[in-house]
């Protein structure tokens, strides 16, 4: 197993970048290596390969306890419609929050550079969409705190 760790004290919104770019080079290199690539402690990609298969875990960064009950919702929400997405595992791997598995039927079928795009723009989305559902919830919390505190003014 090897460890790579790409968020070596950079500016925040760069080392997504690098992180994302770390997974897509790896996702094309490693078709017989097991990667563990890190951006910190909280967000990390697990790569496995076996003869005829990959399987990509990914730990979501959740930053605080609305993070994490929105993303284990979220996350839960895909999962129920993985047969929907052909690679994703209804069940990630223990200790990650989403797992994808690349057959190599998925591999005959599909272009290889479109699977990984797939993925690493999956990931993308899925920082995008907590985080817009975490800004949705604290506004829809603001108005009501607001419209409660009303009555007493």
């Amino acid at each position: 197993m090897f460890l790579i760790n790409s968020g070596a004290k950079r500016p925040v919104a760069n080392t997504q970048r690098l992180y994302l770019t770390c997974i897509r080079n790896t996702l094309e290199a490693a078709m017989c290596l097991q990667v563990l690539i890190c951006r910190n402690e909280a967000e990390k990609c697990f790569i496995e390969t076996s003869i005829n298969s990959l399987r990509i875990s990914i730990k979501v960064k959740q930053a605080d306890e609305l993070e994490n009950i929105l993303t284990k919702k979220f996350l839960r929400f895909l999962s129920m419609r993985a047969e929907a997405f052909q690679i994703l595992r209804r069940k990630p791997v223990q200790g990650y929050d989403i797992s994808f598995l690349i057959t190599n039927f998925h591999c005959e079928e599909m272009h290889k550079h479109k699977l990984i795009d797939f993925i690493i723009q999956f990931m993308e989305d899925i920082d995008k969409e907590i985080s817009e559902l975490k800004l949705s919830v604290n506004t829809r919390g603001r108005l009501v705190a607001t419209e409660f505190l009303k009555q007493f003014v």
